[in-house]
């Protein structure tokens, strides 16, 4: 069985764990985040991005997808913040916004390796 035989509410523990929850947009943020990561070709997108900036056009060529449909995917991660864009000139280029999502994902597939 995959609860308790007797309900028993252990109140100190509760406390603590309540107080230490973050608030509701934080938990949004977390989970809008998990819900772009779930994508295979997003993935992969940032794993690219992790090892390297690259163009749309080049990262088209890695994922072995259209310029049209990683701009698609591209735009989505922009908007919750996980990469960020640079323009040179006509290209635009895309990098990780910061670390803390290659060491989710490294650790990501450290587990589901493991």
């Amino acid at each position: 069985m995959d609860r308790c035989e007797e309900k028993a509410i252990h109140v100190e523990k509760v406390k603590r764990v309540v107080k230490n929850l973050p608030d509701v947009d934080t938990l949004q943020g977390v989970a809008d985040m998990f819900k772009a990561l779930s994508d295979p070709g997003r993935v992969r997108i940032v794993l690219a991005l992790a090892s390297e900036e690259l163009c749309v056009c080049d990262l088209a060529v890695v994922c072995n997808l259209t310029d049209s449909a990683v701009s698609h995917q591209l735009r989505i991660l922009r908007n919750l913040k996980i990469v960020r864009n640079r323009r040179e000139g006509k290209i635009m280029f895309y990098r990780l916004d910061d670390q803390h999502v290659s060491t989710l994902l490294h650790q990501s597939m450290e587990h589901v390796i493991e």
